[in-house]
């Protein structure tokens, strides 16, 4: 059964812009295999956001805590794909939080990476307090307002910092939460943090949808990627889309980033996906979402 979904599809946001339905997630700092004393980091995350580029992905996910958004960038405007048609993304790191700092922040990131926008920027953390979350929105509001963001929204923030945050923007100073981003797949699926974000229609960012690689040959894959032929990462890349998720798969692999965008010649059945919830918590990386604060 085809998907009705296509490499092309995109979700309209609460700003009015639209965001394709999956995206390339730029490794920071390159895998162990790669020779970094041939290849600098710069060098290797220009090379795979333009084979991401030349393969049909229109969303490229940087974060300034990536250290690779300059040479992203750079990618874009090597690629001849007219920016207009690429959806960029951006983080304020978790040392940049409070209104004046991701003020600066903003702007040192149009300078490094020499755009006169970006189509988005998150909140990387919920960290630094209340005081610093909500003055990092107030700054993101102000840069929206001002053209130099489009869409805005949040990463890793847990129940209470979205309701904390929520409370905020109908206090009265504004906003709406475009995107939000987690670390998500079938063992982190956080149903209460998704369900709260699409109540409310946030588009929801799955990172590391692949379990930064450590669940993509697991035996509960094993029989679903037999029967519809596909990779144990394309199953996974193929739940994200049906969860509703906009997966930003990462790998410096060129077959692999062909490969992980070639998901939507398939669909996993209801019974299937249920197969899938495994109900675990195993985070593959740092998760900001136990912060207390």
């Amino acid at each position: 059964m085809k998907s009705q979904l296509n490499v092309n599809s995109k979700y309209k946001l609460h700003s009015g812009y639209e965001m394709p339905v999956i995206g390339y997630g730029v490794s920071s700092p390159p895998p162990r295999h790669i020779d970094r004393n041939t290849f600098s980091p710069a060098a290797i995350a220009e090379g795979v956001t333009l084979e991401a580029l030349g393969a049909g992905y229109r969303l490229v996910d940087s974060a300034v805590s990536y250290r690779n958004e300059r040479a992203c960038s750079f990618a874009i405007k090597r690629s001849g794909v007219p920016r207009s048609e690429v959806f960029f993304t951006t983080k304020i790191p978790p040392n940049l939080m409070g209104y004046e700092k991701t003020l600066q922040a903003v702007e040192t990131s149009l300078k490094e990476t020499e755009q006169e926008y970006f189509d988005l920027i998150l909140l990387h953390a919920p960290f630094g307090g209340r005081e610093a979350r909500l003055g990092s929105w107030k700054a993101l509001i102000e840069c929206q307002k001002a053209g130099k963001i489009r869409s805005i929204g949040v990463s890793n923030f847990n129940i209470h910092h979205l309701t904390e945050l929520e409370e905020h923007i109908n206090s009265g100073i504004g906003g709406k939460i475009d995107v939000a981003q987690y670390e998500l797949h079938p063992w982190l699926a956080r149903l209460d943090i998704v369900e709260w974000l699409q109540k409310r229609g946030v588009v929801i960012q799955a990172n590391s949808p692949l379990a930064s690689g450590t669940k993509v040959n697991d035996l509960l894959l094993a029989p679903l990627a037999e029967k519809y032929c596909k990779t144990g990462a394309q199953i996974l890349i193929r739940w994200s889309l049906q969860m509703g998720f906009v997966p930003l798969p990462k790998t410096v692999t060129s077959t692999r980033i062909k490969e992980n965008a070639n998901v939507f010649d398939f669909e996993i059945s209801p019974e299937d996906m249920h197969t899938l919830e495994t109900g675990e918590y195993v985070p593959s990386t740092w998760d900001p979402t136990v912060d207390k604060s």
